[in-house]
């Protein structure tokens, strides 16, 4: 639609340049002066090629990517590998979240000093200069890894 009006009005535009200096003239001598003919140094705009059409996720499609291995889904874990972590909060208890943000909803607490297991990392809302959240082995829980210490690595999500 922008491209319609922009492009009759620049015609307009080009319409109305080309009849001025006619109308000045013909103003002078006191006579109407005749149109001048359309030329083709009017711009010409093609509209760009249509989209090609989405294409669905079929079943077949999903189980091919699978068997490419677990670089082709990150968001599926494919080792139940755990790490054990340990909870550095002084004096409070470490809030479980349901997603790894803050935003989420507290469903459980882990005490300071406390052994927690730990499936992957991810990352979410910032917490005190760390966006590294862990997923607890035990349910679909999530911690801030600035409240945890890990010894070795901890796989992605």
């Amino acid at each position: 639609m922008i491209r319609r009006t922009v492009k009759n009005g620049l015609l307009a535009t080009v319409a109305a340049l080309a009849l001025l200096p006619a109308a000045a003239s013909a103003a002078e001598a006191g006579q109407t002066a005749p149109l001048p003919a359309p030329t083709a140094a009017a711009p010409q705009y093609a509209l760009p090629a249509p989209l090609p059409a989405p294409t669905r996720h079929t079943p077949a499609k999903h189980r091919a990517t699978h068997r490419r291995g677990p670089a082709a889904h990150r968001h599926k874990i494919t080792r139940r590998t755990t790490v054990t972590g340990r909870v550095i909060t002084h004096h409070v208890r470490l809030n479980v979240r349901s997603g790894p943000g803050t935003g989420y909803r507290v469903v459980g607490h882990r005490h300071g000093n406390r052994l927690v297991r730990l499936i992957c990392r991810t990352h979410g809302s910032r917490v005190f200069g760390t966006r590294t959240w862990y997923r607890l082995a035990h349910h679909k829980g999530f911690v801030s890894a600035r409240y945890v210490r890990v010894r070795g690595a901890v796989p992605w999500c």
